[in-house]
């Protein structure tokens, strides 16, 4: 299997391109590719399809083999691609996910992108949809037990669910033991990805993610816009926001009169490769 790995600001996956390649059990494949000991190394595996919704379609599983519904960091990435590798030579494209069709705009310099723009559209803030078990909708900064400690949560869908926490000191945060009993939560039947955030000021914060079935990732651009949303609603920040991650800085902005949130950053191939599966 030929493949391709990149990274949007340290949020790494194995791309393979299935207009020429064909993956029968992508779950398996994902989970052989993702190790970083015996395998490729990455937080999961994402294929390039043809769609007939939009010019592309990402298909995306995460370390552990689970099918994720939407990944920012790894869209922009599927931009690069398909731009780079001669599948496109437009710079607005529109690729299907799991969470409906999303629209890029590719910033490319000396023929290469550099820099990708996504519509990742319209927050979902209703808690059923999110999906969430909880008391009231929406949950914005709301108490929640987990593990016998009180955190208080906002819920954001970006087509994926995100428990946003604020905290004082994210760097000292122990993410590596407090991460996974938010993940395995019965608040939440489809598991979750869960942001810990600081505000720095009105235009910034910086936070640390742990993801459904990868565990703590350098980056998460699903997670990044949920945090601005959350932040928003919860009148901490201004509708642009800088949000510093572990691997760089993505920049999103909550257009509120339309609602639709657009996230803007790199996208980087790390190398080719060939791997006997």
């Amino acid at each position: 299997m030929k493949f391709t790995k990149m990274q949007g600001i340290g949020n790494d996956y194995v791309y393979v391109n299935c207009f020429t390649e064909k993956i029968d059990n992508p779950s398996e494949v994902a989970v052989k590719v993702s190790d970083r000991h015996f395998g490729i190394g990455s937080d999961g595996l994402i294929l390039i399809n043809p769609s007939e919704k939009a010019d592309f379609e990402m298909e995306m599983y995460n370390a552990d083999g689970s099918q994720g519904a939407m990944c920012g960091n790894g869209i922009r990435c599927v931009a690069k691609y398909v731009y780079d590798y001669g599948l496109t030579e437009k710079t607005s494209i529109s690729v299907d996910t799991k969470s409906g069709v999303k629209y890029l705009e590719l910033t490319v310099k000396d023929g290469k992108v550099k820099e990708v723009r996504v519509n990742m559209g319209s927050p979902i803030l209703e808690t059923g949809k999110i999906p969430m078990i909880y008391s009231k909708s929406p949950v914005i900064s709301q108490p929640l037990n987990i593990n016998q400690e009180i955190y208080e949560v906002t819920a954001v869908s970006m087509g994926n669910p995100h428990a946003v926490v604020y905290v004082e000191d994210v760097k000292n945060l122990k993410i590596e033991e407090i991460g996974p009993w938010f993940e395995k939560s019965k608040a939440f039947p489809e598991s979750v990805n869960t942001e810990f955030v600081r505000v720095i000021d009105r235009h910034t914060v910086e936070m640390r993610v742990w993801e459904r079935g990868s565990g703590e990732t350098l980056a998460c651009g699903t997670g990044a816009c949920a945090v601005t949303v959350a932040s928003v609603l919860n009148g901490y920040t201004d509708e642009e926001v800088t949000v510093h991650l572990l691997g760089g800085d993505l920049k999103i902005f909550w257009d509120r009169k339309e609602n639709l949130v657009y996230m803007t950053g790199p996208a980087e191939v790390v190398f080719d490769g060939e791997i006997t599966l």
